[in-house]
């Protein structure tokens, strides 16, 4: 699947804080006949690399929003973004509008897209796999009514660029569906905690992103919230899956 960056993701979080966990249901057991998390995970990086090869092309609108409550005072901003994907050249954004908060604008969305555009170079080093996360299979979950396996994901590294907490894998697709975590490495002294939520959804055959939250304490007092959703994807109609 296409996942948000986290590179991106937490650079924009750490952007925010100069402007001023539960995890989910108790795991089911696992039916008899379940894959092991080795299995699991070799099936969900063969599921990312077909998709991959099979995605072309999507062109989608985004809402960007961030808040920041603290001391009384809360400021906020949104943005809308057009988000062209091709295969061949990568993600190119252009900014269809903003509201609110000039330095929240500036320095957490714009900074967030331009993040994830110099993310996409470096893909390797942030990628959900065995080389750089170990992974543990401890039950299952339905998430939006389908079945998927539910894994601990431990960093192998303290990567700023890393995470922590649980996956939900589909177990009929392979695909991420949700992921709660937070990072391996506070980006900032001024982070005390960040929650990231994440959701997927499938449109057309593909798994791709659908909401990113993040929730992000400051030491000096007050809470950055993050929101991204990734509206409605047109993927061109030569391009879906058969």
């Amino acid at each position: 699947m296409v996942f948000p960056n986290s590179k991106a993701l937490l650079l924009a979080v750490a952007f925010a804080i100069p402007v001023g966990m539960a995890w989910g249901q108790n795991a089911g057991q696992l039916p008899s006949a379940s894959l092991n998390e080795s299995q699991i995970v070799l099936q969900m990086q063969q599921h990312n690399q077909a998709q991959t090869d099979e995605l072309k092309g999507y062109k989608a609108v985004r809402h960007y929003q961030v808040e920041y409550h603290g001391f009384a005072t809360k400021i906020a901003a949104k943005m809308e973004v057009e988000v062209s994907f091709d295969a061949a050249s990568g993600k190119s954004f252009r900014v269809v509008s903003q509201s609110g908060s000039g330095a929240l604008c500036d320095k957490v969305l714009k900074r967030a897209v331009e993040s994830e555009r110099e993310a996409g170079k470096d893909k390797a080093s942030t990628a959900l796999n065995d080389e750089n996360y170990r992974f543990k299979l401890v039950g299952t979950e339905d998430v939006s009514g389908r079945p998927a396996y539910l894994l601990e994901v431990e960093p192998r590294t303290a990567s700023t660029f890393l995470y922590r907490g649980k996956i939900w894998v589909d177990a009929a697709d392979f695909a991420v569906v949700k992921m709660e975590t937070e990072p391996a490495k506070s980006p900032s002294f001024w982070i005390s905690k960040t929650l990231i939520h994440f959701t997927s959804a499938k449109t057309d055959g593909f798994w791709l992103p659908q909401q990113v939250r993040s929730e992000t304490k400051v030491r000096i007092g007050g809470t950055a919230t993050l929101t991204i959703d990734y509206g409605k994807y047109e993927i061109h109609p030569e391009l879906a899956l058969r």
